[in-house]
């Protein structure tokens, strides 16, 4: 497989979020946020490179919208390339960490950055159908690749 980004931008991981006393207190309600969200998918593995999508800058926590009363979350991100064919496939990373580690309440969007890639809308919309989706998880080889990306490096 020839790689499309071959010397990809590298960025610094921003430092662990430090937890306060109130956050481990199970008496006290504790609602999710973009920091938490960002945390989940941080350390998703870029289907290219030996990065997380944080070191490439494809996730960003200011790119992450948490709207708790109408349970909801939407997570925009950046492909290195404008011509990415990994797009789908990250977005589909996204989708698949966050559908199994949230709560079942949430729904959730996963879409790329307005304006960052050549196929913008056609990779949106297959991200978007439900059906489309769950046909892609059915698909083994897929599904493989997609847990490949999820597993975490670190042990």
């Amino acid at each position: 497989m020839e790689l499309e980004n071959i010397n990809p931008n590298v960025y610094k991981k921003i430092a662990d979020r430090q937890t306060i006393l109130e956050e481990e207190d199970d008496n006290v309600v504790d609602e999710f946020d973009a920091r938490e969200i960002f945390d989940l998918i941080r350390g998703i593995n870029d289907p290219e490179h030996p990065l997380t999508l944080e070191e490439l800058h494809v996730v960003e926590d200011n790119l992450i919208h948490v709207d708790n009363e109408n349970n909801s979350i939407k997570v925009l991100f950046t492909p290195t390339i404008p011509h990415c064919s990994m797009a789908t496939l990250i977005g589909l990373s996204i989708r698949v960490k966050l559908l199994r580690s949230l709560p079942p309440r949430f729904k959730v969007n996963v879409e790329i950055n307005p304006g960052t890639h050549a196929s913008e809308h056609s990779v949106n919309k297959q991200l978007a159908d439900k059906e489309r989706v769950a046909a892609a998880l059915e698909n083994t080889h897929l599904i493989k690749v997609i847990n490949q990306c999820i597993s975490s490096r670190e042990l």
